[in-house]
């Protein structure tokens, strides 16, 4: 007894490992930061994003996130829970990584700093999400004890974002990051994507933060060495993934590491179920061939009896209507004909039809393995973006004249297959915003930007309230004017701008307070 009384009672586990010994390993840094990036964002919840916007709609109401584009959510709403536990465990996993980064040995300074900077750039993301829909959230940056999760309050949306920004600054100006990796480091956050995550921040703080984006836009287009790529169409395409025009994106790869959201978009006599679909309304928002709204357009620009003629070209790159078709990967057409009735893809059909008459082409894989699994990546931030941010912050500021319409919209229009003089050159009457806010809906479309967009625009309350409608079918029964109506919608604005702090946090942390009118 006394000889056994002499061993430390403080043992190391034999059935497990310790957190001392895992950090102790240079390899767990590499698995942590990894684990950290599978966290940031999925293909699901990219494309789910239009439907809590005028740009789609999803039939299936017990999942995603149909609620919050109808406005029928609660407290109780399983997304709004989902959001905030999703967000949160990411930014736990960075926390982990962070607080113990200084103690895994064999590291380089270069690769910790960069392992750090990638961290502290998917806290920043996690959190933007974040703060973005609930506002005041709670806010930390180490990891925190089950208790003082508990006890937590929310801390104020304008401190979190001065934060995040200061952190961007930090990993931007002392070079954390690299400006660009080898093909064994493909899809990782580069020094650009770091800024153009920090113009984003600032571009949803509104009208007093666009004199700050247009320094950091104005170096990535001038030093950055992105470009367009040359065809919108292929930008999304397997066999073009990570070109010049990608600055993030989700890493996907067959077999590996696969989503299934096809099967989410595409028609049924491609397999799919159809349960995301767009809506009319992004469907107008195209303009005609010769710059035109088609509200504005003369009968020789746009005929309301054949509406797909004479269009933006990123409408049929992005949009599957009647006559449109999918390429099949033997290089055949794959034509859809979705009018009301028919099979097996038409309006009303089926249950597995699209509940407005249109699909979705963008993401199209025709690589697709059985039940529709890809390994296409989801793109999170492309050079593009960059351009509209940066003619956005100029036009809300009167400064967006020729020569910078000329480095933004222009290319964007051209690269698109306008090339008419009357929709490539700078604009010399009409709202120059509203202008530039179609174009960012036109080229950004189901790329999950739309929600922020309509947020921070405050227009929600214009576009998410009364009837979405999906295609024509000119009956008198169940059309507004002959459009489908498809979802009766309410956005309040005293209420849905943020929100509610998901009930069952409350529950277990009574210093959680509630948005108001929830």
């Amino acid at each position: 007894m006394l000889f056994a009384s002499c061993h430390d009672l403080d043992l190391t586990p034999h059935d497990r490992e310790t957190d001392v010994e895992y950090w102790n390993k240079p390899e767990s840094a590499a698995y942590m930061i990894n684990k950290c990036y599978q966290g940031m964002n999925n293909a699901d919840e990219v494309m789910y994003a239009d439907a809590m916007t005028d740009n789609a709609y999803t039939k299936v109401s017990n999942s995603h996130n149909q609620a919050i584009g109808n406005g029928t959510y609660s407290t109780a709403d399983n997304y709004v829970r989902s959001v905030w536990g999703y967000r949160y465990a990411g930014i736990h996993q960075c926390n982990q990584l962070l607080d113990n980064l200084d103690r895994v040995p064999g590291l380089s300074d270069e690769l910790r700093n960069r392992y750090r900077g990638e961290a502290i750039f998917i806290r920043a993301y996690h959190y933007f999400e974040l703060y973005s829909k609930f506002g005041d959230i709670p806010f930390f940056t180490r990891v925190i004890s089950i208790d003082e999760s508990r006890t937590v309050a929310r801390t104020a949306k304008s401190e979190i974002v001065a934060s995040l920004l200061s952190e961007l600054s930090g990993i931007i100006d002392n070079n954390y990051l690299p400006t660009s990796y080898d093909a064994q480091d493909i899809g990782r956050i580069t020094r650009w994507a770091a800024m153009g995550l920090k113009a984003r921040m600032l571009m949803f703080e509104g009208s007093a933060r666009f004199n700050e984006v247009i320094p950091i836009t104005n170096k990535i287009i001038a030093e950055g060495g992105f470009s367009l790529h040359s065809n919108y169409e292929d930008l999304f395409h397997i066999q073009h993934e990570n070109n010049a025009e990608v600055m993030l994106d989700v890493q996907y790869k067959p077999v590996d590491r696969e989503h299934q959201v096809q099967y989410h978009f595409l028609p049924p006599s491609l397999g799919g179920y159809s349960q995301l679909s767009p809506l009319q309304g992004l469907v107008d928002n195209y303009i005609t061939l010769d710059g035109y709204p088609i509200a504005d357009a003369p009968l020789s620009s746009y005929d309301p009896a054949d509406p797909f003629a004479n269009r933006d070209p990123r409408l049929a790159a992005t949009i599957i209507y009647t006559g449109n078709s999918y390429t099949l990967a033997d290089g055949s057409l794959h034509v859809v004909d979705s009018r009301k009735g028919v099979a097996p893809n038409g309006f009303e059909f089926a249950s597995d039809a699209s509940a407005t008459g249109y699909y979705i082409k963008k993401y199209w894989d025709n690589t697709y393995r059985s039940n529709l699994m890809s390994g296409l990546n989801i793109i999170l931030m492309r050079y593009a973006d960059i351009l509209l941010m940066h003619a956005e912050a100029l036009a809300e500021q009167g400064q967006l004249n020729a020569t910078e319409w000329n480095r933004t919209i222009r290319p964007l229009r051209s690269r698109a297959g306008f090339t008419e003089a009357s929709a490539l050159e700078f604009p010399t009457g009409g709202n120059l915003k509203e202008i530039v806010r179609r174009e960012r809906r036109s080229e950004l479309a189901l790329e999950g930007l739309r929600h922020k967009d309509i947020i921070r625009w405050r227009i929600a309350e214009q576009v998410l309230n009364g009837w979405s409608h999906g295609l024509y079918t000119g009956d008198a029964v169940g059309t507004d004017n002959g459009y489908v109506r498809v979802e009766n919608r309410k956005f309040d604005a005293a209420r849905h701008y943020l929100w509610p702090i998901p009930q069952n946090e409350r529950d277990l942390n009574s210093n959680l307070t509630q948005n108001s009118q929830w």
